[in-house]
C-alpha cells in the first residue's frame, strides 16, 4: 500500500504487543450473532486485533471527555453530553457490518458504564421508488444514490446533543428503506456509524460526513478478494431466500443459478467495483485507522494515522 506514508504500519504479532493481556468474555455462540454471513471473524482476530483496537478507542475516548469537560470549564455554561461518534467505511462485502458489531458488543463488555448504538448509513439511501424516479436504480450505492442531506442533518443533530433522533432503517431482505420504520437514537455516549459512505464529500455539501466523526475505521482488501466475497454472500443470500416470496432474491433463488451469478458478476463490474474505485477507495486516507485483510477475512495489516 503505496500511500500509507502518513500512517504507522503493524502486522498482527505488533498489534497485539501494544495489549497483550486484554480479555472479554466471549464464546462462538455470540461470534455466530456478529459474523455476517460470510465474514470468518473468530475468537483469535478478537484477542489479537480488535481488543487492542478497542483499548486505542478508550484512550481516544478519555481525551475527548477531558477535551468537553475543559471545553464547557472554559465557557462557563452547562451543555448536554456530546456522543462521541465511530465512523466505519469500506467497500461492499468487505465486513464492515462484522465489524462495526463487534466493536459494539465489545465496548458494550469493556465500557459498561458507557451506552453504545450503532446505525448503518444504508438507511440514508433513497428509496427504490425514489431512486426509479430518478433514474438512478442502476447507481445505487454511488453517492447521488443517497439523501446526504437527511444523513448530515441526522449526525449535526447528534452532535447538537438532542435527546431523541430517529434514524431510517434499511432492509437487505427486501433491498429497500423500510417504509415507516424508525430506529431511535436516545442521547448514546458512543454511536457507530457504519456504511459505504462514511468518509465522502456529499455532492453539493461542504461537510464531509466523517467531519462528525472522532474516530473513523475504513475496511480494507483487495478488489479481487471482495468480489470473491461478494459472489460468495451472493450465494448464501440464493440459499436463504428461496422460501420467501417477499424476499428480494427469492426470483433469482428459484431460477437458473448460473443466470442469477451471471447478473451479480455484472452488478459487481459495473456498479460496486466501479464506486469503489472511484468514490469509496479515494477515502481510505481520511480514515484514523485501516484494517486491511487477505484471504478468508483475516486482518493481516493494521495502519493507525502517525
Amino acid at each position: 500500500m503505496e500511500d500509507r506514508v502518513n500512517y504507522y504500519q503493524f502486522d498482527r504479532e505488533q498489534w497485539h504487543s501494544f495489549y497483550p493481556d486484554g480479555h472479554v468474555q466471549l464464546n462462538e455462540d455470540n461470534l455466530n450473532q456478529i459474523r455476517g454471513l460470510n465474514d470468518r471473524v473468530s475468537l483469535d482476530d478478537v484477542d489479537v486485533v480488535y481488543l487492542p483496537l478497542v483499548q486505542l478507542i478508550k484512550l481516544r475516548y478519555a481525551q475527548y471527555l477531558q477535551w468537553q469537560q475543559q471545553k464547557t470549564n472554559f465557557l462557563q455554561m452547562k451543555e448536554p453530553r456530546i456522543p462521541f461518534i465511530i465512523g466505519i467505511a469500506g467497500p461492499v462485502a468487505v465486513g464492515k457490518s462484522t465489524t462495526a458489531r463487534l466493536l459494539s458488543f465489545l465496548l458494550d463488555q469493556l465500557m459498561p458504564e458507557e451506552r453504545v448504538e450503532m446505525i448503518t448509513t444504508d438507511g440514508f439511501l433513497f428509496s427504490n421508488a425514489e431512486l426509479k424516479r430518478r433514474h438512478l436504480l442502476e447507481r445505487k450505492g454511488f453517492p447521488e444514490s443517497y439523501d446526504m442531506k437527511k444523513l448530515l442533518t441526522f449526525l449535526n443533530d447528534v452532535k447538537r446533543g438532542e435527546s431523541v433522533i430517529k434514524s431510517p432503517v434499511y432492509s437487505h431482505a427486501t433491498y429497500d428503506v423500510v417504509p415507516d420504520r424508525m430506529q431511535r437514537i436516545d442521547r448514546p455516549d458512543i454511536l457507530i456509524v457504519e456504511g459505504i459512505n462514511t468518509l465522502q464529500l456529499p455532492t453539493n455539501e461542504r461537510l464531509y460526513v466523517s467531519d462528525f466523526f472522532d474516530f473513523s475505521i475504513y475496511v480494507d482488501a483487495q478488489p479481487e478478494l471482495i468480489e470473491h466475497w461478494f459472489l460468495e454472500r451472493f450465494g448464501l443470500l440464493l440459499d436463504s431466500a428461496f422460501r420467501d416470496p417477499t424476499n428480494y432474491y427469492y426470483p433469482y433463488a428459484i431460477g437458473d443459478r448460473d443466470e442469477a451469478f451471471d447478473m451479480a458478476r455484472r452488478i459487481w463490474q459495473e456498479i460496486d467495483l466501479k464506486n469503489l474505485e472511484e468514490f469509496i477507495l479515494p477515502t481510505r486516507n481520511r480514515a484514523d485507522l485501516i484494517l486491511h485483510k487477505t484471504k478468508h477475512h483475516l486482518i493481516n495489516k493494521i495502519y493507525l494515522r502517525k
